[in-house]
């Protein structure tokens, strides 16, 4: 069983920008895929970033939604066990609950859909304000 908590969130200004925190359990961290979601009031939970091994599992490989590319960047502390999620220039429409997710399989997927992880946080609030 993984836990995951996320931490970071907050009131941030347009143009503003905040990091993200995902604490994980576990002694395989470094083996594990680690996503970011976030979920707007009335909308889907939508993928944002995914951090993971590559496929012969001597590097990690980080993938973003179109919508953030150049300004959010996903990164790992194996020593901690955390994934952060930094985001720049942030926009009112982001506000939202942000969740990370994790799959402690390894296996090869694109990692963009929600059924792929079987592990989330409780979320932690981002408010975009203009």
């Amino acid at each position: 069983q993984v836990q995951l908590v996320e931490s970071g969130g907050g009131l941030v200004q347009a143009g503003g920008s905040l990091r993200l925190s995902c604490a994980a359990s576990g002694r395989t961290f470094g083996t594990y895929t680690v996503g970011w979601f976030r979920q707007a009031p009335g909308k889907d939970r939508e993928f944002v970033a995914v951090h993971k091994r590559s496929g012969s599992g001597t590097y990690y490989v980080a993938s973003y939604a179109d919508s953030v590319k150049g300004r959010f960047t996903i990164s790992r502390d194996n020593g901690n066990n955390t994934v952060y999620l930094q985001m720049n220039s942030l926009k009112p429409e982001e506000t939202a609950v942000y969740y990370c997710a994790a799959d402690d399989r390894v296996r090869a997927s694109v990692f963009i859909r929600t059924i792929e992880y079987p592990y989330w946080g409780q979320g932690t609030q981002v408010t975009v304000s203009s």
